[in-house]
């Protein structure tokens, strides 16, 4: 035997060796960590929370509605992951003219800290000072009663944090004053230049979360984008406010509206009907293979076996949140992986009944195969990215593992199947073409 193909068969052994290991429990895994670190399971099979706010649209054009909406999505998806919650599902409702937000979290069963994951993030926005008179105004309409949630100081302004790219502690000459400074993007960039010319010697209020933190009054026009806060901060609190505005300064404020726990038990009754499916399905997929292509059908099982152990082993590795759709994605594409060993075993018996040698049949039935099975596979591949890309995070997750099986499976059919083709060596004899089917 060359001494490639032994190599081959080495590397294939120990693939099988670590992909069982992989996803058993064994002292030889390849991976030690790999057999503790549990498969990542989204909502509907695991529980968790389901949250609904509300945004504060009022002060937003209209026109800009839509744009701070999907920015407000995007802030709390970055905000979610970063504290390594699986796969969150965060939406945009408009229900009765008011602006929704729906965000399920899977695995988070303390809803208390859910609402933290989210509610932390800081609401930044910049305000002017009103005039003298319009101040006086607004106080004597409060003493009345009137417009009593106005802020009669300071008028909000287009700056927030929505423009906001990145957030520093600094100190100030002294060495003993804790700043924290603010660079703005591009667009924010030119917003606060404008405020800080049309304001000099005029107060430029920094809001938090609704609450004055800084009022400084502008000297001079400020161009470039920097700005600072200079509150009371002591050192562990500006860095804590910095860590909260790089993480995602909200671009529209929100109220939690509904919240709620969300039970599994439907989930998991779907997981063991489709894992039950599964196990089926793979049965009378291996007896149909060994029955009607005897050896090589015999082979082709265990390179399916082979080729689940190692799709399993990637969903830990990525990882992968499996959800019910996911699970359905993974056991269509076990039927697919079969397909190419068909294809394949189809062209052994074409040449073999050309009178082809059984070593030659086996190489020209890969050889000639490989062009329908890049070609059938391809075609599910696009499919897939095209659902992920378009598909909601159910379709998502189904496309994910989809995908994932139909390029697994072609190095499975492709390479594992041919590795134990060759290493079989046997003699081109009637008991062996009988053994493959001719």
């Amino acid at each position: 035997m060359p001494q490639s193909a032994k190599i081959r068969i080495i590397a294939v052994l120990l693939l099988v060796a670590g992909g069982f290991a992989g996803v058993f429990a064994s002292p030889y895994t390849i991976i030690p960590f790999l057999p503790q670190v549990p498969y990542r399971l989204g909502l509907d099979l695991q529980g968790g929370t389901h949250l609904l706010y509300q945004a504060d649209v009022s002060s937003i054009p209209s026109v800009d509605v839509a744009e701070s909406m999907e920015g407000l999505r995007d802030v709390i998806e970055r905000r979610v992951n970063a504290f390594g919650v699986s796969e969150p599902v965060v939406q945009i409702e408009e229900a009765s003219g008011e602006q929704r937000l729906i965000v399920e979290l899977a695995g988070v069963r303390e809803i208390s800290e859910a609402i933290r994951l989210i509610g932390e993030t800081p609401f930044l926005e910049f305000r002017t000072e009103r005039s003298a008179e319009e101040r006086q105004a607004i106080l004597d309409a409060q003493a009345k009663g009137e417009r009593l949630g106005e802020d009669a100081y300071f008028i909000p302004t287009e700056l927030t944090g929505k423009y906001l790219k990145r957030a520093d502690v600094q100190y100030g000459q002294t060495g003993i004053q804790v700043l924290v400074t603010l660079s703005f993007d591009d667009e924010g960039s030119l917003l606060f230049e404008n405020l800080t010319e049309q304001n000099i010697g005029k107060q430029l209020a920094i809001y938090l979360d609704g609450f004055p933190i800084s009022a400084p009054v502008v000297q001079q026009k400020i161009t470039g984008g920097q700005a600072q806060i200079s509150g009371n901060f002591t050192v562990d609190e500006a860095r804590e406010l910095v860590r909260r505005l790089n993480s995602g300064a909200l671009p529209v404020p929100i109220t939690l509206v509904s919240q709620q726990s969300v039970e599994a038990s439907l989930g998991q009754a779907e997981l063991v009907r489709s894992l039950n499916a599964g196990a089926y399905g793979l049965l009378a997929v291996a007896l149909f293979m060994i029955l009607w292509y005897r050896l090589p059908g015999l082979m082709a099982v265990f390179a399916l076996l082979l080729y689940t152990a190692l799709l399993l082993v990637i969903f830990k590795l990525v990882p992968v949140t499996l959800t019910a759709a996911g699970v359905a994605g993974f056991i269509l594409s076990i039927g697919m992986a079969v397909d190419a060993n068909i294809l394949i075993f189809e062209r052994f018996r074409e040449e073999m009944k050309a009178g082809r040698t059984l070593a030659g049949s086996i190489e020209e039935g890969f050889n000639r195969a490989w062009a329908s099975i890049r070609d059938s596979n391809m075609s599910s591949i696009i499919t897939a990215f095209i659902l992920y890309w378009f598909g909601t995070s159910l379709i998502k997750g189904f496309a994910l593992t989809l995908g994932l099986g139909v390029v697994v499976s072609m190095f499975s059919a492709i390479t594992i199947t041919r590795t134990f083709f060759r290493a079989l060596k046997l003699p081109d004899g009637k008991i062996t073409r009988f053994l493959f089917g001719a």
